[in-house]
């Protein structure tokens, strides 16, 4: 068998592992649909790599308004590899502790808000801190890890807890130890991870129970559509439509942030 065709077998067992974990997919569909109907947002994080499934879930074609995708540029802009805003730096602040407080203190959170939080490891101190503080303000938190690989890894937080430990809900890309799925004759480790492939099954497998959810609500959601496929004419109008409920949805995160710490000082003054 070549190369490619190890590769593809092994993408072929993980769309067996996201197609076992229909049950949970609807359960998530569900949890998310209660929020944006509620007309909150499903936060969305991810540190590294995990930043792709983040965007993966909106915004992009096939997606629709109801995320506030968290993406920050610290922990994942790493394209320049070393020099100034290289990986090692991205790699070492998401395991200092306390950013993930700093990251939320800007958004005026509802216990109607959920979350999905990506971290195939599940060890990274940026994404369990955010899972565990979403979890002490009364928000539903999904996580997205890859199981096997997270359960012979060693958590980089003092208390050596995990993502899955501050979670609702944990869905399973699949990925095997190490992510990598391929082994090269004399080549020692192996290469092709599979973790993008199975986090990206389960976020558009969500996204469509959701979308399906939505609709039967009476609440169809603005996706973002090629005009290729509507024209473009219908395709601008649905763009411009959708980023303007992104924004409404987001000056809801906006409003009051802040305000009962300041009036709380006030009255200690």
């Amino acid at each position: 068998m070549s190369y490619t065709q190890t590769y593809l077998k092994k993408c072929a067992e993980l769309i067996e592992t996201v197609s076992a974990q229909e049950s949970t997919i609807k359960e998530v569909a569900t949890l998310f649909a209660k929020t944006i109907l509620n007309k909150r947002m499903v936060h969305v994080f991810g540190s590294g790599h995990s930043r792709i499934m983040v965007e993966e879930m909106w915004p992009r074609y096939g997606s629709f308004p109801g995320f506030n995708p968290i993406v920050e540029l610290s922990l994942t802009f790493h394209n320049l590899v070393v020099g100034a805003n290289g990986q090692r730096q991205a790699m070492f602040l998401e395991n200092v502790p306390g950013l993930a407080a700093q990251i939320q203190r800007n958004f005026d959170l509802s216990e109607l808000d959920s979350a999905l939080i990506i971290s195939s490891s599940g060890c990274n101190i940026a994404p369990i801190e955010m899972a565990e503080l979403f979890q002490k303000k009364g928000i539903k938190t999904v996580g997205l890890i890859s199981k096997k690989h997270s359960e012979v890894s060693v958590s980089k937080k003092s208390d050596g807890k995990k993502l899955q430990d501050f979670c609702d809900i944990i869905l399973d890309s699949g990925a095997p130890v190490g992510d990598a799925m391929v082994k090269i004759e004399g080549l020692e480790t192996p290469v092709s991870p599979g973790s993008t492939i199975g986090s990206c099954m389960i976020i558009n497998s969500i996204k469509a129970e959701l979308a399906a959810l939505l609709t039967e609500a009476g609440h169809p959601p603005k996706v973002l559509t090629a005009g290729a496929v509507i024209g473009t004419e219908k395709a601008t109008e649905l763009f411009q439509s959708a980023y303007d409920e992104h924004a409404h949805r987001l000056a809801g995160l906006y409003g009051k942030v802040g305000i009962e710490s300041y009036v709380s000082q006030e009255i200690i003054e």
